[in-house]
């Protein structure tokens, strides 16, 4: 992957030495003059330092998540700042070098179009900038659809396949006679976890709440199916509601947990969610009884926990991370961090 620090300074020292060099060489080609080449060649280290702070501002007032209607004026009016700042930090690099010349500096004619011809110049930098941006977000969307997809079909088939529907109405059947009140639940449950799977809206983030809606149903399910040897605990901080989290990835780690921890004990054990509010990042915690094993080979080869960590690191870059530790050998402790998604981060 490209380290974009890296690009963004490749570009920027590569496109204003080009800047510079044509300025210098054509400057010397027509008059010699050595000491405007050397001006000229500064007006260029100006024009990166200046660039560099617009860029700044631009990633500081997320001017990437404006509509054109809001952001051509901010483009424009920045611009013309770029361009009349340029001409007159020109005239101070000037004096030193004997170059400055009062009745032409403070021309008004002169004034205007220089600072036009900058204002250009900038005006296409920023141009590039955002078509830069813009396919880039466009590239990572097509990542993150492609990523849930895949994910929403590994859910899929592990929801629908025969062993799934199968223990689920045979549970739902022994519940009929015996409790039907919670054989109604039961079915409730079954047909909210399938309305989730074949939804046809495809969403790159969700609602924590609706999330957690879904996981209740499924452990609700598995507590039939399992009975007393599963047991289940939430602990749920009422400021999470107000989190975007990728959907169904609570619901995935929580059914890994399950199936390769509390399936395979002859007494079954606990599941345990939870999640804490620190400083605008949300915090959950999937605690399972079991070990985990990190070569151990599953039936989908790992790519779950690939999957959410790849999601993961599309949907917030560096600031969200994951975890799987094991806790007193006997607990095995699934840790999600995510920021408060405000708005999506432009580098």
């Amino acid at each position: 992957m490209v380290n974009k620090e890296r690009l963004y300074w490749s570009l920027q020292l590569g496109g204003w030495a080009l800047y510079a060099l044509i300025q210098v060489v054509f400057s010397l080609a027509t008059s010699g003059n050595a000491e405007r080449s050397f001006f000229l060649a500064i007006e260029a280290v100006l024009c990166l330092l200046l660039t560099h702070a617009y860029r700044f501002l631009i990633v500081k007032a997320s001017w990437m998540n404006l509509n054109l209607r809001r952001l051509i004026p901010r483009v424009l009016a920045s611009t013309v700042a770029l361009g009349l700042s340029l001409y007159f930090l020109r005239l101070l690099v000037s004096i030193p070098l004997g170059l400055f010349n009062e009745r032409v500096a403070f021309d008004l004619v002169n004034i205007l179009g220089l600072s036009a011809s900058f204002m250009v110049i900038f005006f296409l930098w920023t141009v590039f900038y955002f078509i830069y941006h813009y396919f880039e977000s466009y590239n990572k969307s097509l990542k993150l659809e492609a990523s849930l997809k895949e994910t929403e079909l590994n859910v899929l088939k592990s929801q629908l396949n025969p062993h799934f529907i199968f223990n689920a109405l045979n549970s739902i059947r022994a519940l009929v006679d015996e409790n039907p009140t919670k054989s109604k639940q039961a079915i409730n449950q079954l047909s909210n976890i399938l309305r989730n799977s074949l939804a046809k809206e495809k969403k790159g983030l969700t609602s924590f709440s609706d999330e957690l809606k879904i996981v209740r149903d499924y452990l609700g399910l598995e507590s039939i199916r399992f009975e007393e040897r599963l047991r289940v605990e939430f602990e749920i901080d009422p400021e999470s509601n107000d989190f975007l989290v990728p959907p169904m990835m609570v619901q995935t780690l929580v059914e890994n947990g399950i199936k390769h921890g509390i399936s395979k004990l002859t007494s079954g054990g606990l599941i345990r969610v939870e999640t804490k509010v620190e400083d605008d990042y949300l915090k959950i915690y999937i605690r399972n009884s079991g070990k985990f094993i990190i070569h151990e080979k599953t039936s989908d080869g790992g790519l779950g926990l690939e999957n959410t960590r790849h999601r993961l690191k599309l949907i917030y870059g560096d600031d969200a991370s994951m975890r799987i530790i094991t806790e007193k050998d006997n607990f095995v402790i699934t840790e999600i961090i995510v920021p408060h998604l405000y708005s999506v981060k432009t580098t």
